[in-house]
């Protein structure tokens, strides 16, 4: 029968292993509180259990979307990796067992137990050890706790870094997009002598597509539309860029050649020939009735001859701007003696909307419409238009922007 004496040493045992445990406790919860960064938090879990526990080696990866990172590493002997493929892990609840595919010469062996750290099924970590005493028990339960607490209070942290990350693009995208609306023209002229009418659908907050038109006197109207590559804000800022340097060219300057050929240096020096951009440009003269234009690697415009009843795409140019530090041919587009005319300019989106069966609305199709349809008023055609295209790809995806601009000069 044991004596009191033992009974009294078990039980001061006892109360110096919880009053470590608490400390223990107490010293990663202060560190969350404190909101300690993850590399301090390490460091505080390694040395509470190195020397609060009985624990002797310390192996800890936590989850990283599709594979786990090693985070703590002491007292480890055999070689283990550095990183493991979230694929390569399996742990079977029921049983408690734990199977890890690792390559040639990694090992786990050493180490005597795992425990795994879960939070709503996910698995967020798996903490190895080894103990420093065999003779003393390893309190797996409390240490798991312990785990856990640091475990979520990174996760956490990491979801809240996200959160700020996305809240951050989000604004980011909100300042793009407002910087896009000041590209375009507040208000396009219904007059007489020209009527315009545009319809914008962007993908997304942010797009690629560009259009203007600017009257450049009573008897000079350019007009435009471009398509950048890529999108978002990097996309926003070129096509901004493009916009001033496009305007500061056009109010000295009414020579398409020169004007494209700047365009192309201007965009080939910002992206180093990492981006592009397929462009229209057109000029009217009212009084010579003479149409020049350069087509840059964007889809032709369609034209429509009022009096000749007749239509025709306009594609002659060049290739697109800024793939080349100089534009390897440049041919200006002209049409004389036109009386009147409509001209339709489009994105590669409008063409490219699919039906539900993948079915592209194609080329083709927008000519023949346009053909079926001549010489109506911009915001007529508009409206008979989209309503074709609304019933063409019920079912299917918008995948980019979509830019229809349409023109009618007297």
């Amino acid at each position: 029968m044991p004596s009191k004496k033992t009974d009294v040493t078990v039980q001061l045992v006892k109360y110096q292993k919880k009053e470590l445990e608490l400390k223990a406790l107490l010293e990663i919860t202060q560190a969350i509180n404190e909101n300690k960064s993850a590399a301090v938090l390490f460091d505080i879990f390694k040395f509470t259990c190195l020397v609060h526990l009985n624990i002797k080696s310390i192996l800890l990866y936590m989850s990283n979307y599709d594979h786990f990172e090693k985070k703590i590493s002491h007292g480890i002997k055999s070689k283990v990796p550095d990183a493991i493929l979230s694929e390569k892990i399996n742990f079977d609840k029921a049983s408690g067992e734990l199977n890890i595919e690792v390559g040639e010469g990694f090992s786990f062996a050493e180490l005597e137990n795992y425990l795994p750290v879960f939070h709503k099924e996910k698995m967020l970590a798996i903490l190895f050890l080894k103990k420093k005493d065999e003779k003393e028990d390893l309190d797996l339960d409390f240490t798991q706790a312990l785990t856990n607490i640091m475990v979520v209070a990174l996760e956490n942290k990491r979801f809240a870094k996200r959160q700020l990350e996305q809240e951050r693009l989000n604004k980011e995208m909100e300042i793009a997009s407002n910087v896009q609306r000041m590209l375009f023209p507040a208000v396009l002229p219904q007059t007489d002598k020209l009527k315009a009418k545009v319809t914008y659908i962007p993908h997304s907050t942010v797009g690629g597509d560009y259009y203007d038109l600017i009257q450049k006197s009573e008897e000079e109207v350019f007009f435009c539309i471009a398509d950048v590559s890529g999108k978002g804000m990097p996309a926003a800022l070129l096509m901004s860029n493009f916009q001033a340097a496009l305007r500061t060219l056009l109010r000295s300057s009414s020579d398409l050649k020169m004007i494209v050929e700047q365009l192309n240096y201007t965009i080939f020096d910002n992206t180093k020939g990492e981006r592009f951009i397929t462009f229209f440009l057109g000029y009217y003269n009212y009084k010579k009735r003479e149409l020049t234009y350069v087509n840059a690697g964007h889809n032709p415009p369609v034209l429509c001859w009022e009096g000749e009843k007749r239509t025709e795409t306009l594609g002659a140019g060049t290739t697109v701007l800024g793939a080349f530090e100089e534009l390897p041919f440049l041919e200006v587009g002209k049409r004389n003696h036109l009386k009147g005319f409509t001209l339709h300019l489009y994105t590669d989106g409008l063409t490219e909307s699919f039906d539900k069966n993948e079915k592209e609305y194609g080329d083709d199709r927008f000519n023949q419409f346009v053909k079926s349809n001549l010489c109506l008023d911009p915001s007529v055609f508009h409206q008979l238009f989209f309503e074709e295209l609304r019933i063409f790809s019920t079912g299917g995806e918008q995948r980019d922007d979509i830019t229809l601009l349409s023109l009618r000069l007297q």
